[in-house]
């Protein structure tokens, strides 16, 4: 089984599967919205897009929903990959 690794870490269009978050790093109402939005542990995610100039903040999917996620807090969302980075399409068509 591979190592967990952090959310920041995905490459754009990589799915893994959420294994830890901790919670002890953010406050209560943080860690509530997080939960609220969908991200706990057994539930995958997927990196659409990092910002320019430092990549934060990060664009996940979460279930059919899209979230922006700042890279502090992305740092406290351990998962394992599941699926290799797709190409995007425009990245196909220009081969």
């Amino acid at each position: 089984m591979p190592e967990p690794r952090l959310i920041e870490r995905l490459a754009p269009g990589e799915v893994a599967t959420i294994v830890a978050i901790d919670r002890a790093g953010l406050d209560p109402e943080t860690a509530q919205r997080l939960h609220e939005l969908g991200f706990d542990e057994g539930v995958d995610v997927e990196l659409l897009h990092r910002a320019p100039f430092g990549g934060d903040p990060l664009a996940v999917r979460v279930g059919n929903m899209t979230v922006a996620l700042r890279k502090s807090m992305a740092q406290l969302i351990e998962i394992e990959a599941l699926a290799p980075a797709v190409p995007a399409p425009a990245a196909i068509a220009a081969e």
